[in-house]
């Protein structure tokens, strides 16, 4: 077996306790700043007071020792030509790759598990992944599904759109393009 399919089998994480991980980034205070930046490998991070979507995943998995920044990695290096060829690079970037909402979609299509995308709150579960091209920009964003219900029936997402990792009711704000458990 592939190193990186041995690491993925040595974790299990239930949805409950990636919540409470994605819910205790609530308490960071944290400037939307997806600047690119030199960072260690593996086990990287940028600067704790600074942050994107992609690092609220990305944290809240670490908070149980999983390096997405290591998996992505090393699976961009076994399969790059996989992966979105959007940003004009000839190899794999470990400074960068895992904070890119393209190449998570990616990584947890091929190691995760994809879920249909409907426009049923109830179809999201606590703990999905989940991904949206925002309004306006088609941007790409990431969240993941808390525990809490909003007066909508929805569960709010934990994300960090701008102002910090914040919980609110957004599921169905912008066009979701990815529903994943990983």
């Amino acid at each position: 077996m592939k190193p990186l399919i041995l690491l993925l089998f040595s974790f299990s994480i239930q949805a409950n306790e990636l919540v409470e991980a994605a819910k205790e980034r609530l308490n960071h205070v944290v400037i939307y700043d997806g600047s690119y930046q030199k960072i260690e490998y593996p086990l990287g991070d940028v600067d704790e007071n600074k942050g994107v979507c992609t690092d609220v995943i990305i944290r809240s998995y670490r908070a149980f020792g999983v390096d997405l920044q290591e998996l992505v990695h090393e699976d961009m290096k076994d399969h790059f030509d996989q992966y979105p060829q959007i940003w004009g690079l000839a190899k794999p970037d470990s400074n960068i790759d895992h904070r890119r909402v393209p190449n998570l979609e990616v990584f947890f299509k091929r190691f995760g598990k994809s879920l249909p995308i409907t426009d049923k709150g109830k179809d999201y579960k606590p703990g999905d992944l989940v991904t949206w091209r925002l309004t306006g920009s088609n941007l790409p964003h990431i969240g993941i599904v808390s525990d809490q219900l909003s007066p909508s029936g929805n569960y709010k997402i934990i994300h960090n759109i701008g102002l910090g990792p914040q919980i609110n009711d957004m599921l169905f704000d912008h066009k979701i393009v990815g529903h994943y458990q990983f």
